[in-house]
């Protein structure tokens, strides 16, 4: 087993970027981060490794030098798409990391699980990370493992999340447009006013690959309107269900009582229009829910899944997709 003070090394990488940071095995010590806007390449393996290592390997050798550290105790890789799309990161990263940097284990993650740790640490019940898209997971911390509940992309699934906000005030503005029921002048004026005639939005819109980043820019806007258009706040309304029912649906079987429940993700900084629907539907849709701040951000749980693993405490359930564990030597063996 490493020794606890040992650093070990936190990556998280998304659609905005890749951030990478270092910290003590036993929580005592953490760097800053290094950012990096370019996201890794998804090629025709799914998430390009050597991609991600082009933005990792430097980041790490430049905290390293700040710590002193010569090799790294164990690492975590919490990535977008790691359930789909993760292949090769999978064959790639070990191997990799090991030669660089002296890793002798390492834990590949979906971004859901980082999110998950990072809110809520190595404690059971729901987390819920909701920005462009939305998914939610839940683990008791036993033999039922991880339950995953929508993460389905924008066209199949995401309900609640900012996309499908953002579709659904878009769409109400076409009404308004046309004359249909069911529109909302208020919304067309602020589509109007983002995106130009809102005759010209399919054009803009279908051809564009980053599509549920262009929807969810307008998820803001039905926040603006719903305290005074009904429309925008039924929007609203619906998506706080949507949100509430995914919750519900992982959390942890065979656990009476209340769930710890954490909402992470950048569309609950939209504040009281979506989390004032939260509240007032939690009871019927998941009475058992027990809202909790989250502890931190997805980065945070990469590094507390790395020093878990340093330190032979790692309880969250391995998954073949979600939480893959890799191990190259023991640990024992290392500087």
């Amino acid at each position: 087993m490493a020794a606890p003070g040992g650093w070990v090394l936190g990556v998280d990488s998304g659609g905005s970027g890749v951030r990478v940071a270092l910290a003590r095995a036993d929580g005592t010590a953490r760097s800053a981060p290094i950012a990096s806007k370019r996201p890794a390449v998804v090629a025709d393996r799914g998430i390009d490794a050597a991609s991600l290592l082009d933005e990792v390997r430097p980041a790490v050798r430049e905290l390293m030098r700040a710590a002193g550290a010569r090799t790294l105790a164990a690492a975590a890789v919490g990535a977008a798409g790691m359930a789909t799309l993760g292949d090769d990161l999978r064959a790639v990263l070990p191997g990799a990391l090991h030669e660089a940097f002296g890793v002798p284990s390492l834990a590949l993650a979906a971004d859901a699980v980082t999110a998950y740790t990072g809110a809520l640490g190595m404690r059971p019940g729901v987390v819920v990370a909701a920005g462009t898209g939305m998914i939610a997971l839940g683990t008791g911390l036993d033999d039922s493992g991880w339950r995953r509940a929508d993460g389905w992309g924008h066209l199949l699934g995401d309900a609640g999340g900012g996309a499908w906000i953002g579709r659904a005030g878009l769409e109400a503005a076409l009404r308004a447009h046309d004359g249909r029921p069911g529109g909302s002048t208020a919304l067309l004026e602020r589509a109007e006013a983002l995106f130009g005639p809102v005759d010209g939005l399919p054009g803009q819109l279908y051809p564009r690959p980053d599509r549920p980043a262009v929807l969810a820019s307008f998820a803001p806007a039905v926040g603006r309107c719903a305290a005074a258009d009904p429309v925008a706040a039924d929007i609203l309304r619906q998506a706080a269900r949507h949100i509430l029912q995914t919750a519900a649906a992982v959390r942890p079987a065979g656990r009476p009582g209340s769930c710890r429940t954490a909402l992470t993700g950048g569309l609950f900084k939209m504040g009281e229009p979506l989390l004032g629907p939260l509240r007032e539907l939690a009871p019927e849709v998941f009475p058992e829910a027990e809202f909790v701040p989250a502890d931190g951000d997805p980065l945070l749980g990469a590094l507390r899944i790395a020093g878990a693993l340093a330190s032979g405490t790692l309880s969250l359930p391995e998954d073949p997709a979600l939480l893959h564990i890799r191990m190259h030597v023991h640990p024992h063996n290392q500087m």
